[in-house]
């Protein structure tokens, strides 16, 4: 009996944070920047703008390979329903953590997965509740000198040193924190047809 070869995968997403996640899962991928906008509509929620951004990445990336399963993800610090994104740099890292300390963050980490050719096309939200201690204004600058995570939504890199700045961190899905919930991602990749754990799906 002819079986077609298993689709390849690609992660719409130039993050090495993501590609060291889903490396963990050992199948064969490749990476391609999706290429779009991370503005936030107006009155767009965090949760709905990590879920749209998610779904506009994977089908970006898509339309350039449409016979893949195509990834794509987002993550969204949400403080008190305001969207904190990628500091970029050191003085809105500082302004990101001060308004940060002692206080409750939910991280919304969307995922979503798209195949054009087979019609294929699934998201989630992992929302993930971090507590953040009393921070100084001492230990900010500390932190950010040694770890530089302005590449990171909300200035927290929890995977380094960024732990330190943390009381709690709740999660159903425990690397959503870091960028890529792969719970949820590898259950949407079985439903595309990704066999993982070298059986079928």
């Amino acid at each position: 009996m002819h079986t077609s070869p298993p689709r390849k995968l690609v992660l719409g997403s130039t993050s090495p944070y993501r590609r060291e996640l889903l490396e963990r899962l050992r199948i064969p991928f490749e990476v391609c920047a999706p290429g779009v906008e991370e503005n936030a509509r107006e009155g767009e929620s965090p949760s709905d703008l990590a879920i749209r951004l998610a779904l506009e990445k994977a089908r970006a990336v898509a339309q350039r390979f449409p016979d893949c399963v195509v990834i794509g993800s987002d993550q969204v610090a949400d403080l008190d329903g305001a969207a904190l994104g990628k500091p970029l740099g050191h003085h809105k890292a500082v302004a990101q953590l001060q308004s940060m300390r002692g206080k409750t963050v939910v991280f919304q980490t969307a995922v979503a997965v798209v195949c054009l050719q087979t019609g294929f096309m699934a998201q989630d939200l992992a929302q993930v509740k971090v507590q953040f201690r009393a921070l100084s204004d001492a230990e900010i600058e500390h932190y950010l000198r040694a770890e530089t995570p302005y590449d990171c939504a909300g200035s927290a890199k929890s995977e380094g040193l960024g732990i330190a700045l943390l009381e709690r961190i709740d999660s159903d899905d425990p690397t959503a924190l870091v960028g890529l919930p792969l719970i949820r991602t590898a259950r949407m990749l079985r439903l595309a047809g990704i066999a993982l754990l070298g059986t079928a799906p």
